[in-house]
């Protein structure tokens, strides 16, 4: 669950994203000035459990997680990027997107690979993720 915005006033690299583009995390001007701590629980590298260490509020089911993460870190501004790539066709494109969920996901779970991997295992799945990535 994300959402991506292109073209446009986009395509003028000068022009900033307007506001309204941003559906899923806050205006960094409306930010909480309190972080809130959670622990993501894995089984076999997948999350099993989100909890808000700030509120006991729990979450179990892969689905309800997502949207969890979603809502959290949206309100606190993860996972909103601007970025410019390169399209499989070979022109750039520049896009807005938002994924607060996936982001927080995504870093707890390359914490765990570096704490549980050992650096040959890293390397190699470095190599393999932008392989990946390319095809």
């Amino acid at each position: 669950m994300h959402i991506s915005f292109e073209s446009g006033v986009l395509e003028d690299p000068l022009h900033p994203p307007i506001d309204d583009m941003y559906l899923m995390t806050t205006n960094p001007n409306l930010w909480p000035n309190e972080a809130e701590e959670i622990k993501i629980t894995f089984a076999k590298g997948l999350p099993q459990e989100v909890e808000n260490l700030s509120t006991k509020f729990k979450v179990e089911d892969s689905v309800e997680i997502l949207k969890y993460l979603n809502k959290l870190g949206g309100k606190h501004g993860i996972g909103r990027i601007d970025i410019v790539e390169d399209r499989y066709i070979g022109m750039k494109s520049r896009g807005v997107y938002e994924t607060p969920g996936g982001t927080i996901l995504w870093t707890a779970i390359r914490d765990l690979e570096l704490l549980c991997l050992d650096r040959e295992v890293n390397k190699i799945r470095a190599k393999l993720a932008q392989e990946f990535a390319e095809k």
